[in-house]
């Protein structure tokens, strides 16, 4: 059986771990939206997905694009997850995971550092 929180609780737990990354980093951060949705429609265990052009690959013609997007899937989260602990947990890490990729960190980084 899998957790079931609130929506608006799901997304407050994104915002609180959003608060937690260093404000100069937060302040680094460029065109870039965070939102929740429920799964991803083509991996349904995907608990989190960055899209868009990272900091660290954008030239001088990068302009009058859409905004990059870090997407968690609440479903997939708590699924996972026993308690509402867990599923802090997992949200922070999971955030912390798509913004390093916003700022170029590829996964083999990632996974080195004890973030994959």
């Amino acid at each position: 059986m899998s957790l079931r929180l609130p929506r608006r609780q799901f997304e407050l737990l994104v915002s609180d771990a959003l608060d937690t990354i260093p404000p100069e980093l937060t302040a680094a951060m460029d065109n870039v939206v965070v939102l929740v949705e429920d799964r991803h429609p083509e991996e349904p265990d995907l608990l989190g997905l960055y899209e868009g052009v990272a900091l660290t690959e954008r030239t001088s013609d990068y302009g009058g694009v859409l905004p990059d997007r870090i997407t968690v899937y609440q479903d997939a989260i708590c699924e996972i997850c026993a308690d509402l602990d867990e599923v802090v947990h997992e949200v922070a890490v999971t955030v912390v995971h798509e913004v390093a990729h916003h700022f170029g960190i590829g996964e083999d980084e990632l996974h080195e550092l004890g973030w994959g």
